[in-house]
């Protein structure tokens, strides 16, 4: 038996879908089969009903789950805990968090948050649920992600305490024409539109999913990127339309370079919030907590008056 068994099994207990599990474990589909496969001999038992799409668990699978959940997580705060008294520098503060938001919101937040701190962020990851597992792996001290209830995996975060930070419009956006007009407007027409993807795993990517199972649209995906700043490059070029975090873009929408490829029906909003884990991985991190808590009802309190 191998604990990368316990991991990849967790894993795709919780997506549901061997594609998605196998990108937040970064290995190939069939290698994470092929592991399924060597944990259900090992344990005498199918845990994985193939047969349904989802996927599902058996009852064992179910059983399994539940107690693969609670080895994981005691070995996380083992873990942990061992960090922080040999490896872990507790004055480091480490966050997960989307690449968009390191790039817009973390810089200033954490510096109005005023709390003298070294900060870092983990590893990247290829997948959404990638960044949610490192918060439960005990990877990192927060996850910083924006949030929306139409995404599923965001199921995955609850029982878990988090502050709202803001919103943040998403806004389809493309080159302009000679006229100004958009190069590639969102139309419901014969007429295929260029579009710019997030790929299959990234946070947007599971919104943008959702959206067009509501209001389909005649898409021709040209490019896949799950990073918003790929994307942003892309459609500079005059490549197609893309869905843009709107702090990503503002200078650009406001001299011009890219303009709405659709009407305000088509912008999405989404909530930013920062996860804290379970247990914390230091006293740090417990203190700068209760700091941003504090900060947050205190603003809230303001805007109340």
């Amino acid at each position: 038996m191998e604990l990368k068994w316990f991991e990849d099994f967790v894993s795709l207990a919780r997506c549901l879908n061997f594609s998605r599990a196998a990108s937040e474990r970064n290995i190939t589909q069939p290698a994470l089969s092929r592991r399924i496969k060597q944990l259900e001999d090992w344990l005498g038992a199918s845990l994985i009903s193939r047969k349904t799409y989802p996927v599902q668990l058996t009852p064992e699978g179910q059983e399994f789950f539940a107690k693969a959940t609670e080895i994981m997580s005691t070995l996380s705060e083992l873990r942990s805990s061992m960090q922080q008294r040999h490896f872990h520098n507790a004055d480091t503060l480490t966050f997960a968090t989307l690449n968009t938001l390191s790039l817009t919101f973390f810089p200033h937040w954490i510096k109005s948050a005023g709390f003298a701190t070294r900060t870092r962020f983990s590893e990247p990851k290829s997948s959404f649920l990638g960044n949610i597992s490192s918060l439960f792996n005990g990877e990192s001290d927060f996850l910083l992600t924006y949030a929306h209830d139409s995404i599923p995996s965001m199921k995955q975060l609850e029982g878990y305490a988090f502050l709202p930070l803001g919103q943040e419009k998403v806004i389809p956006v493309c080159a302009p024409d000679i006229t100004g007009k958009p190069l590639h407007p969102l139309t419901t027409g014969q007429r295929p539109i260029e579009y710019l993807s997030y790929g299959d795993c990234s946070f947007f990517a599971h919104m943008l999913n959702h959206v067009f199972s509501r209001r389909p649209l005649p898409l021709k995906t040209i490019y896949e990127n799950g990073m918003a700043a790929g994307l942003k490059a892309m459609t500079l070029s005059g490549s197609g339309v893309a869905w843009i975090p709107e702090s990503l873009i503002r200078t650009e929408l406001a001299t011009g370079t890219l303009v709405c490829a659709g009407d305000r029906s088509w912008e999405l909003l989404v909530d930013i919030r920062v996860y804290r884990p379970l247990v914390f991985r230091s006293r740090h991190a417990e203190q700068f907590w209760r700091k941003i808590v504090t900060q947050e009802q205190a603003v809230a309190e303001l805007a109340a008056e």
